[in-house]
Order: C-alpha cells, then sequence, then structure tokens
C-alpha cells in the first residue's frame, strides 16, 4: 500500500505524494478538447518512481516534461492562455520546480520572477509564511520588497498534494503587499484535498488524478 511521505519538505511537498490504489490520470482541464489534449500531454510525462525517497512512497517526477521542448512549450502556453497574460504583473515561483514554470511564464508574458524560497535562503529582509507538517513546522519566504503594494501576484508549481505549501504562499504574498491572481499547478493530486484548504481561491489544474 502506498502512503504520503511524512517528512514532506516545504516546496517539495507535491512530489512525495502516492496515487491511491486504481487512481487514474485521467483529470480533465477545463478547456475542451484543447484541455484534455494538455492534460494527456502531462499525463504521459509523468513518472512513477516507487520507494522513493522511502519506501511506501511512489515520487511523481515530472523532470522529463521539463525536459520536452514540445511538452514544456505546450504546458507553459495553456497556463498564460488560462490566466490571460493582462491579469497578473508579476509570477511568484515555489521552490525549487515552480522556480522553472516561474521563469517560463514570466518570459511568456514579459512579466517578472519572485522566489518563494525556503527559510533561510534570502540574503535580504525577508517576510515569512509558516505552516504545519506532521512532526513540526515549515516556513517559506519572500524579501519584504519583493512586490509593490496591490500588485498582481501568479502563484505556480508544479503539483498540489495536501496544500500546505501552497497555503502558506498565498499567505505570504497577501503577507508581503502584493495581490494573489490566480494559482496554477501542472498536476493535481486531487485525492488529497488540497485544494479544499485554498478556497475560496480558484486553483487551476492542467491535470487531476
Amino acid at each position: 500500500m502506498t502512503r504520503v511521505d511524512p517528512g514532506i519538505e516545504p516546496g517539495d511537498e507535491p512530489d512525495a505524494a502516492t496515487d491511491p490504489a486504481g487512481a487514474r490520470a485521467d483529470g480533465a482541464a477545463p478547456h475542451g478538447d484543447s484541455g484534455a489534449a494538455v492534460a494527456a500531454g502531462v499525463a504521459s510525462h509523468v513518472l512513477d518512481v516507487p520507494d522513493f525517497p522511502e519506501p511506501g512512497v511512489t515520487f511523481k517526477d515530472l523532470t522529463p516534461l521539463f525536459a520536452d521542448p514540445d511538452g514544456f512549450r505546450h504546458v507553459i502556453d495553456a497556463v498564460v492562455e488560462h490566466h490571460g497574460s493582462d491579469s497578473f504583473d508579476v509570477v511568484a515561483g515555489i521552490e525549487a520546480r515552480g522556480f522553472v514554470i516561474a521563469a517560463a511564464v514570466a518570459y511568456a508574458t514579459g512579466t517578472g520572477v519572485v522566489p518563494v524560497r525556503k527559510a533561510g535562503k534570502l540574503p535580504r529582509r525577508t517576510v515569512s509564511a509558516s505552516y504545519t507538517l506532521e512532526y513540526g513546522t515549515a516556513t517559506l519566504e519572500v524579501h519584504e520588497d519583493a512586490f509593490h503594494r496591490g500588485e498582481r501576484v501568479l502563484v505556480v508549481d508544479d503539483v498540489l498534494a495536501t496544500g500546505g505549501t501552497a497555503e502558506a504562499t498565498l499567505q505570504l504574498v497577501e503577507r508581503a503587499g502584493g495581490r494573489v491572481a490566480g494559482f496554477s499547478v501542472l498536476l493535481e493530486l486531487g485525492f488529497l484535498h488540497g485544494r479544499q484548504r485554498l478556497a475560496p481561491r480558484q486553483v487551476h489544474a492542467l491535470l487531476t488524478v
């Protein structure tokens, strides 16, 4: 029987999650045939790595998607199309794979990137938000001047699992003076109900399993 890794770290939470028995990669994206094609493309690039980072855990590896020029371009285009390039001013990427997505979305839309880092990684004064893990707490940070007051921020990450990292990031954006314009992930593990922690904010996932 597979399970969720209890030792998830901030920014790494999504990958250390597992599908329940019988779960299928058939979540539909919200854009009809085009969305279904994008979802299928994401699903075809997800590799399940059993017993990593520890026995009983199945790691969701999305690096093959990042390495495929066409596949990566299609998912970035889908994120931009969903939100609209004029609906946000800056993109915030959650450490670490969120950095890859955020940089590409920002380049495609002519906006900037703000890295959401684990505690202690940024050199200047920061704003922080913490969340609870099974055996303690974890903290995420941005520089205190990362956002202009009221700036519209699109938050992106690779996977949404239990929602702890995402919830802390959205709180962090608001504490730092930004305004959350949207939240996008490539893969949502729906059976972990992460989007419920983010309500009433809308969650955009290219693929839900």
